[in-house]
């Protein structure tokens, strides 16, 4: 592994965890292959973000991305302040995250999509633990942060609907 790799690897997770976005370091073939000090250097696991799926250009939106990710946020992680370039549904399939609306608001849902029920509205200041079955919809530059406050890890599956180049999350 070159010395920049060594070096590039880590901080750019640790900045994509700090944005919000909830990339983190997952196990693969290149840190099964790290040893001695690199290894005992690399980044806990807290946030990892993976992309299920994913269709550019969808009928209808031609200048948008549709992605599906899969976010696990272990115990004591945290994501830091930011918002959304377009919109994204996130449902927790597992855990309580502790989710804070600094600006904006959103509803707070449960049951499926065509007969769902409003559990709570989370307006600006206030602060929702979402629950397992849950779910919400962040609209465009709503400003928020969230964290697992729990033992067990927090699994979320979450749509996103972007202007095509976009990132997924902007930190504030």
């Amino acid at each position: 592994m070159t010395l920049t790799r060594t070096l590039l690897v880590p901080a750019a997770a640790v900045a994509l965890v700090a944005s919000g976005v909830g990339v983190g370091w997952s196990a693969s073939a290149d840190q099964a292959n790290q040893t001695g000090a690199a290894a005992r250097a690399a980044a806990p696991v807290v946030v990892v973000r993976e992309l299920l799926a994913e269709d550019r250009a969808p009928r209808g939106a031609a200048d948008r991305t549709l992605g599906l990710n899969r976010v696990t946020v272990m115990p004591g992680a945290e994501l830091a302040s930011h918002h959304h370039p377009g919109t994204q549904i996130s449902y927790v399939e597992s855990g309580v995250l502790t989710y804070t609306v600094e600006t904006s608001s959103t509803a707070v849902r449960t049951g499926p999509s065509d007969d769902p029920r409003v559990v709570r509205q989370v307006r600006a200041g206030q602060t929702a633990r979402l629950r397992a079955g849950q779910w919400i919809v962040e609209q465009p530059n709503m400003t928020h942060h969230a964290a697992n406050r729990g033992t067990t890890p927090v699994v979320l599956y979450i749509s996103t609907l972007f202007r095509t180049g976009t990132p997924a999350a902007i930190p504030d």
